[in-house]
């Protein structure tokens, strides 16, 4: 791979066709790929070699193309995932068994996964599991937890099955094919050849005044088309998410709150932009002290943030029931702790990208996101234009896990082509996508929890303050949220609990994946193992003693009849429980360095906003072809809203899955469907599937006037449906075709019932809770303070697993995301800002994982069915803490538990 450059083009096999191509000084493979050949199944993620994405073959050796000179291909044969797919056997094979083992989620990284696996397959044919982590171990995944694709490449038994894709039944995921390929469109994927770049000015310092220069004459001196700032802004300045909290800037005005912060953006070439170097563009800084954290700003000498905050606070949440304090001073035991948590970056694995376009007079953006619809609305503000004149396209999404709720990219693209008239197109480095997105809120809990002789829960103190950087984003939802959830899924008649937001000199806090809740079950679940040994009780009998039951009221007083799982989810942990304890034990007894441990934690999530509307609506039809049409507006983002959505719509209609062809979601195509995010889509979109696939199939059998019991089929330009009077055909071409061409159609909508909370956080916050109980082995290395998990079990209960391998799919990526918070994700402004200095869980990291799905069925859930997304993380850390408990003896109260911290742990219980 050293040959010399000597000229400026090169010649080489590409997926076995001979290409010649003019080379850039200093391009990259990937580059040369994507960007000169047209081979956007090559996928970027970091740019750095440090997530795999890029991975190709060349000569047969898999590489980052990312790392790898262009010029080093002359003469070679590079081989790409699409190229593979169309004609290597093992990638053939491959691209079965990923589907059938719901191996691609997001798909991002699923082209680096396939060339990773044909490299390995035709040099070892039957691998094991250890075979696959070290072939594969140079790609991450933030999605799947990475057994999956084990299991598919070493080829274990299938889980999917083939049907017609009825509720309960495990079909390969309906868009897998697309990310197994590398046909998948991605944000910057999308872009035509030649069109103009964007380039954003970022602040290099957490708070800053800035002044510009002469922008015109540096931008005619540079070749720049255009130079964006605040002052290009024709609406309103300012986004967010939540309204009365809509406080970030485009572009900051004079001075910046956050280092990454945008002040200003270069519009130019793809030339111009590959050699521009920020430091020559003319604004002078001037670094002002920061809030780092709670405590300085809060301060007496801290700058204010927003006017109307005094003391930076942003707002709070409050829930109260009984007497909390009179219960605890008579308690017979009680424990309290103080515990911490920092920054988590969601990874995922696409940087934030999209392009926009001038069509007929209209505003085209397609771009990654989680809610088209919000980004729609906040453009519209933004830009000072009729939502009319806007049309959203998203592309598919490679990782969100709530951050991409937020705007990015958007207004700059907006921006961009409304300023030049013409296509632009951006895609962030990794260090500004980390820079500049939100991330999990850093927290400070005290909590104090008694109980009685009898071991059941008697006072709940909970205080909870959390750093929502620099502006608003998703901070009231997660002040809102974690008073509703801080007591864990459990009866509790005195609580109190009360949170509050911070805006500190941080980066926006966001969404992300369990909005607060993970946080708040660190600390309740930790205590509840130390409330278990004071009582001297087996710490999954004091949870199940404590665990919500049907009719039991909540912290909130709400009720519910039926669907309350959790004390099905602890039992199905018996059995774990008693075996791995008692082999944690044998080991231990015979292992001094090593120390095993066993721990549990469980964990409940509310479905959808908080005492809020939160609407979906779901359009299908007929046409007179035959085919059925789901407009499927609920953005999968590597869930399977996709195909559950489609599952439960088919099911309804009384028709199999293959009939169905799904448009996505477009804002001038689609009805809204709501945000993916809280765990809403299965739930909220899937009633609606459901309310619209009933309607439909309403519509057909009046129609044909046949029973409610008739079974439907549709054969060419017929629909034929069969009840006791016989078999029925209506010519569908006979009939008149609205503006959709559809002969028949039904648009259907569904809003969870909810009630409004009061002054005490009293009221009904959500419609369902899904529950979850998680038992986790670890291994620690007493000398280092390493920490290893080595088996998961996890129970969920989903209400109905609409799929089931699409299920598993959740809970293995939730425990991986977990896991990582927990024990190696620690998010520092400044120094691990890149894929390499921030630490995600890998290949070797995530051990064995069984998955037990428990159905109680829920009385509003399409079929019975709950979300399932945020659920799967939250128990994942307390247990893993609890499990370093039980193996050293030491209590970790701030995560992530590293090597460091573990070992002065240890060391400080020793002395």
């Amino acid at each position: 791979m050293n040959k010399q450059f000597s000229t400026s083009r090169t010649a080489f096999q590409l997926n076995n066709k001979p290409v010649s191509a003019e080379l850039q000084p200093g391009q990259r493979l990937s580059s040369l790929l994507r960007e000169t050949l047209g081979r956007r199944d090559v996928k970027i993620g970091c740019d750095a070699g440090d997530c795999g994405a890029c991975t190709v073959l060349v000569d047969g050796l898999p590489v980052c193309a990312c790392l790898t000179p262009a010029h080093q291909a002359e003469g070679r044969h590079v081989e790409t995932v699409a190229g593979l797919h169309e004609t290597d056997e093992h990638a053939k094979a491959l691209a079965q068994s990923f589907q059938n083992h719901g191996a691609a989620q997001c798909g991002i990284c699923t082209p680096g996964m396939m060339v990773s696996a044909v490299a390995l397959l035709r040099d070892n044919p039957n691998p094991t599991a250890e075979d696959v982590q070290d072939g594969l171990g140079g790609v991450l995944c933030r999605c799947t937890g990475y057994r999956k694709i084990i299991d598919a490449v070493v080829g274990v038994p299938a889980l999917a099955t083939e049907g017609d894709g009825a509720v309960g039944t495990s079909i390969r995921r309906l868009d897998g094919d697309q990310k197994i390929s590398g046909r998948e469109v991605f944000g910057d994927d999308v872009a035509p050849e030649g069109c103009l770049e964007i380039f954003v000015i970022r602040s290099p310092f957490a708070r800053a005044g800035f002044v510009f220069g002469d922008l015109e004459a540096f931008a005619q001196a540079e070749g720049i088309e255009a130079i964006l700032t605040a002052a290009d802004v024709p609406g309103k300045n300012r986004f967010g998410v939540i309204p009365n909290f809509m406080d970030q800037p485009v572009f900051a005005e004079r001075e910046t709150r956050f280092r990454g912060e945008a002040v200003a953006a270069i519009v130019a070439s793809r030339d111009v932009i590959s050699g521009f170097d920020p430091e020559r563009f003319p604004v002078s800084w001037t670094e002002l002290a920061a809030a780092g954290d709670i405590e300085t700003a809060q301060g007496p000498d801290a700058a204010q943030l927003h006017d109307g905050h005094p003391n930076n606070v942003m707002c709070g949440g409050f829930v109260t029931c009984g007497d909390p304090l009179d219960a605890l001073s008579n308690a017979h035991v009680t424990v309290e702790g103080h515990y911490q948590s920092g920054f988590v970056e969601h990874a995922y694995i696409e940087p934030e990208a999209g392009f926009a376009q001038m069509v007929n007079g209209r505003l085209e953006v397609h771009a990654c996101t989680q809610a088209p619809v919000m980004d729609l609305e906040s453009l519209a503000m933004i830009l000072g234009m009729e939502q009319s004149r806007i049309r959203i396209v998203p592309t598919a999404v490679g990782g969100g896990f709530g951050s991409k709720l937020d705007i990015s990219v958007q207004p700059f693209l907006a921006l961009g082509s409304l300023k030049t008239g013409k296509p632009v197109r951006i895609c962030y480095t990794r260090s500004e996508s980390m820079q500049s997105s939100t991330k999990r809120h850093p927290s400070d809990i005290r909590l104090k929890i008694g109980a009685d002789k009898a071991g059941k829960i008697s006072g709940f103190h909970f205080l909870g303050s959390f750093d929502t950087g620099a502006y608003a984003s998703w901070g009231p939802t997660v002040a809102n949220r974690v008073p509703v959830h801080a007591s864990g899924p459990y009866k509790v008649r005195d609580y109190l609990a009360q949170s509050t937001g911070i805006y500190t000199n941080n980066p926006p806090a966001g969404a992300f994946r369990g909005f607060g809740v993970p946080q708040s079950a660190i600390a309740q679940e930790s205590l509840f193992d130390e409330l278990a040994g004071k009582l001297d009780m087996d710490p999954l009998e004091f949870r199940i003693l404590n665990a919500l039951e049907n009719g039991t009221p909540t912290v909130c007083g709400q009720v519910f009849e039926q669907g309350v799982g959790i004390r099905a989810c602890l039992e199905a942990l018996r059995p774990a429980w008693a075996r791995e304890r008692a082999a944690a034990d044998s080991h231990n007894a015979a292992n001094i360095g090593t120390r095993r441990g066993v721990g549990l934690a469980a964990g409940w999530y509310g479905c959808g906003n908080t005492s809020l509307p939160n609407p979906s609506t779901i359009k299908s039809g007929v046409r007179a072809d035959g085919r059925v049409i789901l407009h499927q507006g609920a953005m999968d983002i590597g869930q399977g809203a996709n195909t559950v959505i489609a599952q439960i719509f088919a099911t309804a209609l009384g028709l199999p899955i293959d009939a169905i062809d799904l448009i996505g979601a477009d804002t001038d195509v689609t009805p809204d469907a709501g945000k993916t995010s809280a765990s809403r889509q299965t739930y909220v979109s899937g009633n609606a599937a459901r309310l619209s696939g009933e309607a439909l199939r309403a519509s057909i059998l009046s129609k044909m006037n046949v029973a409610a019991d008739a079974t439907l089929a549709i054969e060419g330009g017929s629909i034929f449906a069969t009840d006791s009077a016989g078999r029925h055909e209506i010519k569908l071409a006979t009939l008149p075709a609205d503006t959709d061409a559809f002969v028949f159609r039904a648009e259907e909508t569904y809003d969870p019932p909810t009630k409004p909370l009061d002054e005490n956080g009293q009221g009904s916050p959500y419609a369902q809770f899904g529950y979850a109980a998680h038992l986790v082995v670890v291994e620690v290395d007493t000398d280092y303070g390493t920490v290893k998990p080595i088996k998961f079990v996890a129970a969920h209960d989903v209400g109905r697993a609409i799929n089931p391998m699409l299920v598993e799919g959740q809970v293995h990526g939730g425990i991986a995301q977990g896991l990582g918070m927990a024990l190696m994700e620690e998010y520092i402004p400044g120094r691990t800002e890149n894929l390499h200095d921030y630490l995600i869980p890998t290949f070797g990291d995530i051990p064995p994982i069984e998955t037990l799905i428990i159905e109680e069925a829920d009385a509003h859930g399409p079929y019975g069915a709950k979300g399932l997304g945020e659920h799967v993380l939250i128990p994942t850390t307390p247990a893993i803490l609890n499990a370093i408990t039980y193996a050293t003896g030491v209590r970790i109260r701030k995560v992530p538990a590293t090597p460091a911290r573990v070992r002065a742990a240890i060391l400080a219980e020793s002395s």
